[in-house]
């Protein structure tokens, strides 16, 4: 195969079923023998685009959205960590977890697409937030994740003060929207296709397959 398979990820970085997907599709990938022959970006989703600069409990936000009780949220959490276990990802799920505005995140991971690093950046700030009980709206939790990765601290700052550069992805998420993204994660392949939600090893592996008879 000469071509690269082209991997669109649209997801946002406090929600678990994209890094559990991930996971699922890293594992197909890497089953295949795909790993130089694949292309992965991350693109921008926002679940709460409104969420104010203190965040929201994350068992009220679940209540308020969803009608989630605290069994609910019990049993859901218990399932998604069993998933990540599965995989290789820790969560480490808390009382006073929060659910944070990630705006300057996707700031940040535009940025790393740039150096080659974006990856590398999705998922330390998965792991910060899901495993390390790290605030991924704090900048300055942002700017050292970002240093952990290899990008300049000065230059990670630099561009969360740009009011433009958040108003780029503003203006990528509606173009998501606009081509009918509407839940995360969701993989675009090649720009043709897409599935949505976290799929299972065996489902992306299939779809792997069927792309490299094309």
């Amino acid at each position: 195969m000469s071509n690269k398979i082209k991997l669109d990820i649209i997801s946002d970085v406090v929600c678990p079923w994209c890094i559990v997907g991930y996971k699922h599709l890293e594992a197909a990938i890497a089953e295949l023998g795909l790993e130089d022959q694949v292309e992965i970006e991350w693109q921008p989703f926002e679940l709460n685009p409104d969420m104010p600069a203190q965040g929201e409990e994350l068992r009220a936000h679940l209540a308020r959205k969803y009608g989630s009780n605290r069994e609910d949220s019990d049993n859901a959490r218990a399932a998604i960590t069993q998933r990540g276990a599965d995989y290789g990802f820790e969560f480490n799920f808390y009382d006073d977890m929060h659910i944070v505005n990630t705006l300057d995140a996707h700031v940040l991971l535009e940025l790393a697409q740039q150096m080659g690093l974006q990856t590398q950046l999705k998922l330390r700030l998965f792991s910060a937030y899901f495993s390390e009980k790290k605030d991924v709206s704090n900048r300055k939790v942002l700017i050292n994740e970002a240093v952990a990765v290899g990008i300049d601290r000065e230059q990670a700052a630099e561009l969360l003060a740009d009011t433009k550069a958040r108003r780029q992805i503003k203006a990528k998420i509606g173009q998501w929207q606009q081509m009918g993204i509407s839940g995360v994660p969701t993989v675009v392949f090649n720009r043709n296709s897409a599935v949505t939600g976290a799929q299972p090893q065996a489902t992306f592996k299939q779809i792997l397959l069927e792309l490299q008879q094309v």
